[in-house]
């Protein structure tokens, strides 16, 4: 059920997109759609502050923040990629000398 209802509510903020967009389009709207997260996650916050904790199912304000989040992490993610870091080269020896002949340093 969580899963319905989080491919529910990506489907219902991806429909506000429309299906043909330029990348600068895609970026406006994407925007547009994590500040509509911020707008339900208020909206969410208001519900749980007057919810009566005596009712016998009980919605799962947690849950619908984590996804929330994870939705707003997964937007904020590919409008805004981490660059790549510098790999580690490792540890430099510093040590280039050989004890004894080269076979290759043969004159």
């Amino acid at each position: 059920m969580r899963t319905a209802s989080a491919r529910c509510l990506l489907l219902v903020l991806c429909a506000a997109t429309g299906t043909s967009v330029t990348a600068s389009q895609e970026n406006t709207e994407l925007s547009l759609i994590a500040q509509q997260l911020d707008n339900i996650e208020t909206l969410a916050h208001r519900a749980r502050s007057s919810s009566i904790p005596t009712d016998r199912y009980q919605f799962d304000y947690s849950r619908l923040h984590q996804d929330l989040q994870r939705i707003r992490q997964g937007i904020q993610g590919y409008l805004a990629p981490s660059r790549a870091q510098p790999r580690d080269p490792g540890e430099l020896v510093g040590d280039y000398r050989l004890d004894g002949p080269h076979p290759e340093a043969a004159p």
